[in-house]
């Protein structure tokens, strides 16, 4: 049975360049496929990097998980860089995990160094996308939760966005 579009729905944050409607559409397929069967590992073959700068508790596991169930094998990264590094290692930086790497988590760096990573990687770069308090984890609020956990659907939303980021 085919779900409906949903609604067009206004967050609170701007979740560019992706549209909520799109992720919200596929976070729901994701969601019905979970629960009559299994993910199909629509990302195998990618590979994708966690980078965590403290570790942080939940947004890790939660990024792995979305991103494995998917079928993308994930590396964690501690990556030395700070806003204070010099262009260049910046730049070098970020074009080696654009050749190395599909998409990137970014759990801790300043946004103004992933901002500058951006600039150079080439690859989709997401600022926490994994955790609680980002936007797109408030959209799992709009799923319903009949049948899944807060949590899933935090994954499917998740899983969702990388979907539609690395087509």
């Amino acid at each position: 049975m085919p779900i409906p579009a949903p609604a067009p729905v206004q967050v609170d944050a701007p979740v560019p360049p992706w549209d909520v409607t799109t992720l919200l559409h596929r976070a729901r397929l994701l969601q019905q496929s979970a629960l009559v069967t299994h993910i199909p590992p629509l990302l195998r073959g990618r590979h994708l990097a966690l980078w965590c700068e403290p570790p942080a508790v939940e947004g890790p596991g939660m990024f792995r998980r979305a991103a494995e169930e998917l079928g993308a094998h994930v590396a964690v990264l501690r990556v030395g860089l700070s806003t204070h590094s010099a262009w260049h290692e910046v730049r070098d930086t970020a074009r080696l995990l654009g050749r190395l790497y599909d998409a990137v988590e970014c759990q801790g760096p300043d946004p103004a160094l992933i901002r500058r990573l951006v600039e150079q990687a080439g690859i989709p770069m997401f600022e926490g996308a994994a955790l609680p308090g980002h936007p797109v984890a408030q959209l799992a609020d709009l799923l319903p939760t009949d049948r899944a956990s807060p949590a899933d659907n935090r994954r499917f939303v998740l899983q969702a966005l990388l979907l539609e980021a690395l087509g």
